[in-house]
């Protein structure tokens, strides 16, 4: 009777906590830094998510180390509702490529949601010669070597598009990875190096502005926010297709109750017109899902990228 009433007591407990939350700010995480894709995301999400749940939601960027500095610190929060983290492929890639990564996808966090998805697309600085994809290949063809490609990272879904994308024309471009989009934005901006795959969030301002030129999209369609720019099957490589998502997480052990309300939120706050709007003029396509359908996706995702890690040889070092 004792161990039955103490279950009871902790239901209880559980349930009160459940429905006083939330009663102080909620902090959500940026692993990454400012400028990049989940940076824009959450600062997009964060006042309209939180004002259905009655409470402010802070934004903590902690970038470095490929997102696992603000992972970790993710991972070690309390349980308590009161920490969420916003992360995109490096969550399912950075355990194939560290040894001894302080933090398990898949143990240590509690899926909440997609918020949306985002194509990929090619780029180049607009003082650049290269006027479409065609243009690109035959420039690098004739300089092997010589054209340098920014990424977000080792392993990010850019240095991996990037490789496929060498792999299709039989070209020699150099890898320079960056700590994140924002600084991979930057130099390329600044003429350091010559091209970039990144998403359609983090590249449309700057297309608008007229300061990068867009020469192909990774999806099977054109983007609606940039109707103009082709596909990369229709600039000549049929069948080449990849797109990034970012999603919504809590630590392992968040009540279910907190963890389902924030999820329906997420869902009915992506197909708001007001924040569909905004995702779409950004190149993004919003992408509300259950906890399970997300964990599924990261599962799926986890053993996708540790074959082509693997296959590829791709190394942090």
């Amino acid at each position: 009777m004792r161990v039955l009433a103490f279950l009871v007591s902790l239901l209880l407990a559980s349930n009160a906590a459940a429905q006083a939350y939330p009663n102080q700010p909620i902090k959500l995480i940026s692993p990454f830094p400012p400028g990049g894709s989940v940076d824009i995301v959450a600062r997009l999400i964060a006042e309209p998510l939180g004002a259905p749940l009655g409470a402010r939601i802070v934004i903590d960027t902690r970038s470095g180390a490929s997102g696992n500095i603000g992972m970790e610190a993710a991972a070690r929060a309390a349980p308590d509702g009161y920490t969420l983290v916003l992360n995109t492929i490096p969550l399912v890639t950075n355990q194939s490529l560290f040894d001894k990564l302080p933090w398990d996808p898949i143990r240590d966090f509690a899926p909440i949601g997609m918020v949306a998805t985002s194509p990929h697309i090619l780029v180049v600085p607009n003082r650049m010669a290269a006027k479409s994809v065609d243009d690109l290949v035959r420039l690098a063809r004739a300089n092997p070597g010589k054209l340098t490609y920014a990424s977000a990272g080792v392993a990010t879904t850019f240095h991996l598009c990037t490789e496929m994308f060498k792999d299709a024309t039989g070209t020699f471009i150099l890898h320079v990875p960056y700590r994140g989009g924002g600084p991979a934005i930057a130099d390329l901006l600044a003429g350091h190096v010559q091209l970039s795959f990144m998403t359609v969030l983090e590249a449309s301002g700057n297309i608008k502005a007229g300061k990068l030129r867009a020469l192909a999209v990774t999806s099977d369609k054109r983007v609606s926010a940039l109707p103009d720019v082709p596909t990369l099957a229709e600039s000549g490589l049929p069948g080449f297709n990849s797109i990034s998502w970012i999603g919504l997480l809590a630590p392992a052990g968040t009540p279910k109750e907190i963890v389902d309300r924030i999820a329906a939120d997420t869902r009915e706050l992506v197909t708001r017109d007001d924040v569909k709007e905004k995702l779409v003029g950004l190149g993004a396509v919003p992408a509300g899902t259950t906890p399970a359908q997300f964990s599924t996706l990261i599962d799926n995702d986890r053993k996708r990228y540790a074959q082509i890690i693997r296959d590829r040889k791709i190394t942090v070092n």
